[in-house]
């Protein structure tokens, strides 16, 4: 499962060339200079050379894939979620739907059966580790594990699917491609380690706090109208009296 590590020089090439011959480049030529420099340039350029035609999908600023499926309208299971793991001195790469957790046993279990070989414990590092290890900003992540010379382990139900939303490292833009793709680039381990949890998505906006307090002051000042009205019938009875 050993893949060769791009040099910092390789990747700024790869960045240069790019910008010339992709024709995502191309489509990214009008976008603001700061969404640019966000972009990751190198690894969809080591895709393209892969055969692999990522679609590409810019959004708006997200931390986790929970918000990537609220931020693209998508289902949960077709974001893949992320993960990186220490099991002992290794490190590797997990991904699963994001609708599922990562159950440490069977994680544990997985790798032990693929190393050939116990492991005592399996961690998920700092992010700082992260951040040293795979060359992204504090709290990114990459699902491309060749690209940063991991070996990744995908949650069997994620082979079900044809495509899938998979983090690109960049809080602002995630690579969409074929399952089969993603798995065969990565000579991906597969598993049953997830769990299912129960997240809601967001639908609507809830009702806003001024408009409640709009219609508690509309039946507050009926409740006063009436209460004026049957002191005024209580003030013209004394008269009468």
């Amino acid at each position: 499962m050993s893949k060769k590590k791009l040099s910092s020089a390789e990747k700024a090439a790869d960045e240069s060339a790019f910008a010339k011959t992709s024709p995502v480049a191309k489509a990214m030529e009008d976008k603001p200079a700061d969404k640019r420099k966000k972009f990751p340039a190198a690894l969809i350029n080591y895709l393209e050379a892969k055969g692999i035609s990522p679609k590409i999908l810019e959004h708006k600023t997200v931390y986790t894939a929970i918000d990537a499926a609220n931020t693209l309208k998508r289902k949960m299971d077709e974001i893949v979620k992320t993960l990186l793991i220490k099991a002992d001195n290794y490190y590797y790469i997990v991904c699963l739907p994001a609708n599922q957790n990562m159950d440490f046993k069977k994680i544990q279990q997985a790798i032990e059966k693929a190393a050939g070989h116990k492991v005592r414990i399996v961690q998920i590092p700092s992010e700082k580790v992260m951040k040293e290890l795979l060359k992204l900003r504090e709290g990114g992540m990459s699902a491309f594990g060749s690209f940063h010379n991991l070996p990744v382990i995908a949650e069997k139900r994620l082979s079900a699917l044809a495509k899938a939303v998979f983090p690109s490292g960049s809080f602002n833009h995630s690579v969409e491609m074929r399952v089969k793709d993603f798995l065969r680039l990565e000579n991906a381990v597969l598993a049953n380690f997830g769990i299912n949890k129960k997240v809601k998505l967001i639908k609507s906006r809830p009702p806003s706090p001024i408009k409640m307090k709009k219609s508690a002051n509309k039946t507050m000042a009926k409740r006063k109208k009436k209460a004026a009205k049957k002191s005024k019938k209580k003030g013209s009875k004394k008269k009468k009296r």
